[in-house]
């Protein structure tokens, strides 16, 4: 396992006076890739590819009442990608969900990093190794500039965790949070 490749459980809580959230987060930050030297937002991905990423979101998520977000930007603003994908996290308000269960799937282009930030519901349930695994199989696909194709398969696999532990309820269960990639700057 590379150095790099970090999993840190910890308890935090937010200025907005929000409960303590247990979290799992993992990151790797890829510096022996070649990524992209520079592009626009509308470059990272083309738009059958974004189509596919949202796609892969919503049919994950037909399965499960966990919900999963993308949030893709060029530059870190915090030296730990850890930390920025915690206030991405409480940003996009996904602590709100009523199992704990959202999943928050990191990626800073220009600076190489990437990070996965579950809530306390499902870390619960899988626990370190699973994120561990996940990280791996995603800079296996980024390693060979499969951006796409990793976040597809990382949404995929994560989706079945969700499934098997927070199984769709037609009764109960409604997506309560957008499935659209959120672009940063």
């Amino acid at each position: 396992m590379p150095k790099t490749l970090r999993s840190i459980l910890g308890v935090r809580t937010s200025r907005s006076s929000l409960s303590a959230n247990l979290t799992v987060r993992n990151y790797f930050q890829f510096q022996s890739m070649n990524i992209l030297s520079h592009f626009k937002k509308k470059d990272i991905f083309s738009d059958v590819e974004k189509h596919r990423i949202v796609n892969a979101i919503q049919q994950a998520e037909k399965e499960t009442s966990g919900q999963i977000r993308v949030f893709v930007e060029r530059h870190c603003r915090f030296v730990d990608p850890l930390d920025r994908a915690a206030e991405v996290f409480h940003v996009l308000k996904m602590q709100d969900t009523s199992k704990r269960n959202g999943v928050l799937i990191y990626v800073a282009m220009k600076d190489r990093q990437l990070a996965l930030f579950g809530d306390q519901g499902i870390h619960e349930k899988v626990g370190d190794t699973f994120w561990n695994e996940k990280v791996k199989i995603m800079l296996s696909h980024f390693a060979r500039q499969n951006y796409a194709d990793g976040l597809v398969h990382m949404i995929g696999e994560i989706g079945e965790a969700l499934k098997s532990h927070f199984p769709y309820d037609g009764n109960n269960d409604r997506n309560e949070l957008p499935d659209d990639i959120v672009f940063g700057r």
